[in-house]
Formats: structure tokens, C-alpha cells, sequence
């Protein structure tokens, strides 16, 4: 009778350790697709930030409401003469992400080209994607105008019309890590209804 031979254990270790390789293998592929797939995630929010949060946007400055008082008139006296006082709402509107802070500034009013009237607005802050509302009141005198030789026929026709500028100089601040210089402006045409003693109309741009 012949002796048996045990079979050799070399293809079973070898099993082994090739089967204990491939799961690492297989594990370090999974470890790369969550780092990818983060990687990727990542490289989303910042363009969705960059799209959204950092596209700083100018504020947008208007005229709210305005009332006129004490408007007085003399188109028949040489010269012809106005005065009135205006009392005005203004809106900074700030669409960004980050709050728009604004330096002191000033709002100008002028008959034909000629200044008749001037407000100061005082330095501030519009809060982010928000609306700040700024009340100013305007002493409106034409001594400046007086010479205008259109000054009687347009208080004789019944409307003044009044032009306004404003301008604000001031950064928008995301996070408090980024600044970006931005300045609105407002630019309107009032009209004033000089028999009824109110404002008609205005429109800005």
C-alpha cells in the first residue's frame, strides 16, 4: 500500500492573502470615490457662492415719498421768488449678501440747473438684503434763481418742476473679510402743483 501525501497548503495561503488584497483594494476605491465625490460637493458651494453671495451687487437709492410745506410764491415781485420746505423719504435698497455701509453724503435740489436747496444725509448702514429708510427735509429757497428769466412763467403756469441728486459713497462687507467699493445714485424730477400746494408727480432713475 502506498503512503499518502498531504496536498501542499501554499494554494490556500495564497488564496488568502490575494482575497484580503482585493477587499483592500476595494476599500481604498471607496475611499477615493468619497474623496471625489467631496471634492466635487465642495467645487459646487463655492460656485453657488460665487454665483449668489460674492456677485456684489450696487444698492439701489431712490426717492420713497416725498411732502411739501410753507410753500410760498411771489411770481408778480421783481425778482419773481419760491420757498417751500420739502420733507422726503428715501430708500437704500441692498440686494448683497453683506451689510452696505455709507459715508456722510448730501442731497441736492435745483430749479433749471441752479441749486435752490440742499440736505445733508448722515453716514450709516442698510443691513443685508434689506431696505433702510432715511427722512430728510429740504429748505427749498430761489435766491439763486431769481434771475432766471423763466422763474415767472413757470410759477405763472401752475407747476415747478425741481430736479434732485444724491449720491452715496460707501463698500458693501461680506463676512467682514471682503469690502467692495459701491456708490448708488439718485437722480429725479419733481413736480409741484403750485395751486394745490402738494406734489404732482416725480420719477427718478
Amino acid at each position: 500500500m502506498e503512503p499518502t501525501t498531504a496536498e501542499p497548503k501554499t494554494d490556500v495561503g495564497s488564496a488568502s492573502v490575494q482575497s484580503e488584497e482585493l477587499r483592500r483594494r476595494k476599500k481604498g476605491m471607496k475611499c477615493l470615490a468619497y474623496v471625489a465625490a467631496f471634492a466635487i460637493f465642495l467645487t459646487a458651494i463655492i460656485l453657488a457662492l460665487a454665483v449668489t453671495v460674492m456677485n456684489i451687487k450696487n444698492p439701489k437709492f431712490r426717492l420713497h415719498s416725498i411732502d411739501v410745506e410753507d410753500l410760498s410764491l411771489s411770481p408778480s415781485t421783481t425778482p419773481p421768488s419760491f420757498s417751500m420746505r420739502l420733507d422726503a423719504e428715501l430708500a437704500v435698497k441692498n440686494t448683497n449678501f453683506g451689510h452696505y455701509k455709507y459715508e456722510n453724503s448730501t442731497i441736492t435740489l435745483a430749479y433749471r440747473g441752479t441749486k435752490v436747496g440742499e440736505a445733508l444725509i448722515s453716514k450709516g448702514r442698510a443691513r443685508a438684503r434689506s431696505t433702510k429708510e432715511i427722512e430728510v427735509t429740504v429748505d427749498v429757497t430761489s435766491s439763486n434763481a431769481s434771475i432766471n428769466s423763466n422763474l415767472a412763467s413757470d410759477l405763472n403756469s401752475g407747476i415747478l418742476t425741481l430736479t434732485s441728486h444724491g449720491e452715496l459713497s460707501g463698500k458693501v462687507h461680506l463676512m467682514e473679510v471682503f469690502k467692495k467699493k459701491k456708490a448708488p445714485q439718485m437722480n429725479c424730477n419733481i413736480n409741484i402743483d403750485l395751486v394745490k400746494k402738494e406734489i404732482q408727480d416725480w420719477n427718478c432713475n
